[in-house]
């Protein structure tokens, strides 16, 4: 008999250990971390740019090693990061200590929050929605823990690279955004989820990257109706 397709929570446990395993390395990219003052100055007007006025509070979902927390948090908003990865979320914490500032972190499943409606001002996430098996129940999910008029901001790209990513062979298919969509593309994707005034933004200075960018990346913004 052929093998049968991976559910969901199989999916989503591959992706926990691939993460898991790039944790200690993770950071060492110049497109994952900050690496210098400039870099962190452009990231901190990009994200000034779109979260409004502290404090907000702001749900970081997919937050990694902490990256996009902890320059929210330097902002001056309340921030909880949630990630699948129990070894990222550790390093997240390690630099929140030695940053000082207090992100709230905590391991859990993006499309099926541990939080009460209406919670956040906004929900953000970094390269995160191409990973999930299930992105339409994801939105709907944020949709649930926002605040009605609140918003919600991805980060995302279009690479489309002609081999899937290494670790990712035997689930790419599996996962609908796999590969990114072009700014239009995800834009649309929103707006059918029921989001409203969806716009988006490009990020290709290569000071936000650490060098220029070699496929789309952008910012785009919906939000939730009231």
């Amino acid at each position: 008999m052929p093998d049968s397709d991976p559910s969901a929570e199989d999916i989503k446990a591959h992706v926990q250990t691939y993460w898991n395993d790039r944790a200690e390395t993770y950071d060492d990219d110049s497109h994952h971390a900050i690496h210098d003052t400039e870099q962190r100055e452009a990231w901190l007007s990009v994200l000034r740019t779109w979260t409004g006025d502290p404090p907000q509070q702001i749900l970081d979902l997919g937050c990694g090693t902490g990256v996009i927390s902890l320059l929210l948090a330097e902002l001056g908003h309340d921030v909880t990061g949630v990630d699948v990865s129990a070894d990222m979320l550790a390093r997240a914490q390690e630099k929140a200590r030695q940053a000082e500032v207090s992100p709230e972190f905590y391991t859990g499943d993006a499309e099926d929050l541990d939080e009460p409606e209406d919670e956040f001002d906004l929900v953000i996430g970094r390269h995160l929605i191409w990973t999930l098996p299930t992105p339409a129940s994801a939105i709907r999910e944020w949709k649930r823990v926002v605040r009605p008029g609140g918003r919600i901001a991805l980060i995302e790209g279009h690479w489309d690279f002609p081999e899937p990513f290494e670790g990712y062979e035997t689930i790419h298919d599996d996962l609908p955004l796999y590969d990114g969509r072009p700014p239009a593309e995800l834009a649309a994707f929103l707006t059918e989820h029921r989001l409203e005034a969806v716009e988006y933004e490009p990020l290709m200075d290569s000071v936000l990257w650490g060098d220029e960018p070699d496929y789309d990346q952008y910012i785009a913004v919906g939000t939730v109706p009231r």
